[in-house]
């Protein structure tokens, strides 16, 4: 600690004990804390609109209104559905300290003496908290605005009311985590808008106000400005903004107003890495951090609160982001999966992750979002309003990008195909800071096809808990990667720490005319006492068909476990390959034959949902080898597995040698792929080059595709050949009966031949 932040938490913790004192004293908190000289600010939606906004919701999305009628049903007989786990009873009147799942109950004691992350204390916290975030009051609210039923209103005020008097200041884990008490601020905002004005509700602001002021109060007291400088101070920061602009009459509200905003301008510069993904190396995290956002900078436009241009470029960068992971399905879900989202609880599943886009096609007018979204979200009609849908049904469509790209600063990797298909890859660090919601993940790869997950990131599952689902999880056996003398590539220190941060490499990305390679390594295995090298090479045709060769470097003999986890639809057939039921959708995963490896496929668990376990196949290749030594499969997706299943070898190797190479023979095209060191001359089968990496299909028709990475040159014995005056990071040659082209990352380096072979580079194709 350097001295701000000794004393800083120095200065918490003094507050804790004061405000501890003050209470046994009979303090009020609330007392006082009111005005009546300042008009509040305007909210997302006005009184008056409330009414409109329902009705757009009947129209654009069916049954929607019914399912809030029904969950506000339940929600009044104290049965609640939070996180993962469904028709929790919290008995009557509500235990508010309870964690239901696990059936323990958190202490009464000054927050500060809670141990929140001790399971044999309070169980599951987050369990606890998601009920005390009191989203579900909103969803009463809603009920009572659509229905006109005073049941769900009363209920509200009588959950709300009672909540006070079981949570009195500062006592019981529900004041543990500022987080979580500027959660429920927010769901008091939302809930007290909803209600306002509304047919027979007496004025409540007051009595809303008094409550307000003391989580405002204990917010800004306890930031995590040190404790937890990630999403935790954003959200505090953004509970503060709203406090601060919406309930003027409280004395500190210009004060909460302006270190919320400065707070949600910082962390908009700070958590978000260049190329736009939020650095907690978490999927669900960087969509939690984006509401955020998305809320900050739609109340502020609404009342005049002046942003900057690289706060509106950072949330653009952030959907960018999204959308790019989501071209191919649902998100690939990288690290921890948090379970929370602003505004719904219930928007806790992997359907709901691409929502931020559909708000955010109508901000930044991109039609491409509006694609990637499909549809209107609830969140976007609350934010945005009726004018917010005119302009959503005026944007035009526009295609959703397709070509390959890459998260540089995260280190995730897009590698497409045709039919909305693409391959993921995590070639990035393990996380921030201490990599606290960051996964053992390094070089996993998770791989969607039409809207289907094929090989998936099995999820979180939970944070604490009395068995090793914690580690398990975030653990490297539980992703599509490699684990060495069954070790994780890192290992756990707490619940939200590792011993050693990760370090992983990327050595190539190359995107060529057709096809993309990407090369990477991690340091996870160096402190064994004989250091141990993990790389993966990940190579696509872009036609659904993809290399991946992993290649393990180090001495002696050591236990290799390569793992591939199968989509929850997919099921295994007789012919080895796994297919989604009633669907064109699946997935052939054949390593080359003669490999020596064992082959298992088993039944295992994901979780769809934090606190949720589901079952799928994994399939798992294991070996006892000894260093170095290399194993590739291809992965082929349902419809070249229908045109082209066939065999895939490797090549003999030559005594000496350090080329390596693979070829499939399939009923369409054969490949062959050709792994050299680069700068130094080799011969493989039929190969002569000087390149790291060739590949050459070739089709019945005589067609012919011929590529080299890093490299100048490339001979086929008696045919083909592909020349540089100097070294190139890629080049291709494209053959076609009466037509010959060449595409390069130089084109100025590519020779001509004395048959006038003609060139070109990527931007400027001869043949299309």
């Amino acid at each position: 600690m350097d001295r701000a932040e000794l004393g800083d938490r120095l200065r918490q913790e003094w507050a804790s004990r004061q405000d501890a004192l003050l209470a046994r004293c009979g303090h009020d908190f609330g007392r006082n804390a009111g005005r009546q000289d300042a008009a509040p600010g305007k909210f997302f939606f006005s009184p008056d609109s409330v009414d409109s906004i329902l009705a757009l919701m009947r129209q654009h999305l069916p049954g929607h209104a019914e399912r809030i009628v029904q969950q506000a049903d339940q929600i009044c007989r104290h049965h609640f559905d939070l996180l993962g786990y469904a028709d929790l009873y919290y008995g009557t009147p509500i235990d508010w300290h309870l964690d239901a799942v696990h059936h323990i109950r958190a202490p009464r004691k000054p927050f500060y003496k809670v141990h929140y992350l001790d399971y044999a204390e309070v169980g599951d916290s987050k369990v606890t908290w998601e009920l005390n975030r009191h989203q579900h009051l909103v969803t009463l609210a809603k009920a009572y605005r659509l229905t006109g039923d005073r049941r769900y209103a009363d209920e509200t005020l009588r959950q709300w009311r009672h909540w006070q008097a079981d949570n009195p200041y500062p006592i019981g884990i529900n004041w543990a985590s500022s987080l979580e008490v500027a959660f429920r601020s927010l769901s008091w905002i939302w809930t007290y808008h909803l209600l306002q004005s509304a047919a027979g509700i007496p004025n409540l602001r007051n009595e809303w106000l008094r409550g307000l002021a003391v989580h405002g109060r204990h917010i800004e007291r306890h930031l995590s400005t040190y404790f937890s400088p990630n999403t935790h101070l954003l959200g505090e920061g953004v509970a503060l903004f709203f406090l601060g602009e919406l309930c003027p009459e409280l004395k500190a509200a210009g004060r909460w107003k302006s270190r919320g905003w400065k707070i949600v301008l910082q962390e908009a510069e700070r958590q978000v890495r260049p190329d736009g993904f939020h650095f907690e190396q978490s999927t669900y995290y960087h969509v939690y951090a984006l509401d955020l956002f998305l809320h900050s900078a739609v109340l502020a436009s609404a009342n005049g609160v002046a942003t900057t241009k690289s706060f509106e470029d950072t949330i653009d960068k952030m959907l960018a982001a999204l959308s790019l992971l989501g071209r191919g399905g649902d998100v690939p879900r990288f690290g921890d999966d948090d379970g929370g989202r602003l505004f719904d609880r219930q928007r806790n599943l992997g359907e709901h992750l691409l929502d931020p886009l559909a708000t955010g096609a109508i901000l930044f007018h991109r039609g491409d979002y509006r694609a990637a979204a499909g549809a209107l979200r609830e969140e976007t009609l609350w934010l945005l309003g009726a004018e917010g849908v005119r302009q959503w049904e005026a944007l035009t469509e526009a295609a959703v990008p397709s070509q390959s790209g890459g998260l540089p600063d995260t280190g995730f990797y897009i590698l497409p195909a045709e039919g909305e298909t693409q391959l993921v890859v995590d070639a990035g660090p393990l996380g921030t800071q201490n990599g606290g919601h960051g996964h053992a993940d390094a070089l996993s790869v998770c791989l969607q096809s039409q809207g289907h997950s094929l090989l998936i990131d099995p999820g979180t599952y939970e944070y604490v808990g009395a068995g090793p689902e914690r580690n398990l999880f975030r653990g490297t056996g539980m992703h599509n990667t490699m684990r060495v003398d069954g070790t994780d590539q890192a290992l756990p220190a707490t619940p939200f720490s590792w011993r050693r941060l990760t370090k992983t490499r990327v050595e190539r990305w190359t995107q060529g005319k057709s096809f993309d390679w990407l090369v990477a390594s991690h340091d996870g295995y160096w402190d064994f006492e004989s250091p141990v090298t993990h790389r993966r090479a990940a190579f696509s045709l872009r036609n659904g068909i993809y290399l991946i060769r992993d290649v393990v470097e180090g001495h002696g003999t050591h236990k290799l476990e390569l793992a591939w986890h199968l989509g929850p639809n997919l099921q295994r057939k007789d012919d080895g390959t796994f297919r989604v039921p009633n669907t064109a959708q699946g997935l052939a995963i054949l390593p080359f034959r003669g490999n020596g490896w064992r082959e298992e496929v088993h039944l295992e668990s994901w979780s769809p949902a934090y606190g949720q376990k589901a079952p799928a196949l994994v399939l798992n290749y294991t070996a006892q080898v000894a260093l170095p030594t290399e194993f590739a499969v291809l992965l082929v997706t349902w419809k070249e597995a229908q045109n082209t299943m066939g065999s895939f070898n490797r090549l003999p190797d030559y005594a000496g040698a350090e080329v390596h190479g693979y070829r499939y023979s399939g009923k369409a095209s054969e490949y062959s792929f050709i792994f050299g060191e680069g700068g130094e001359p080799w011969r493989k089968d039929y190969f002569a080059s000087d390149a790291e990496f060739v590949c050459l299909r070739k089709a019945p028709s005589g067609e012919m595709h011929l590529m080299l990475c890093g490299g100048s040159y490339v001979e086929l014995d008696g045919g083909a050949q592909l020349h540089c005056v100097r070294p190139v990071d890629w080049a291709e040659l494209i053959l076609k009966p009466g037509e010959r082209a060449v595409f390069s990352s130089d084109s100025a380096a590519v020779e001509e031949s004395a048959s006038g072979m003609q060139h070109t580079d990527a931007a400027s194709p001869i043949l299309e």
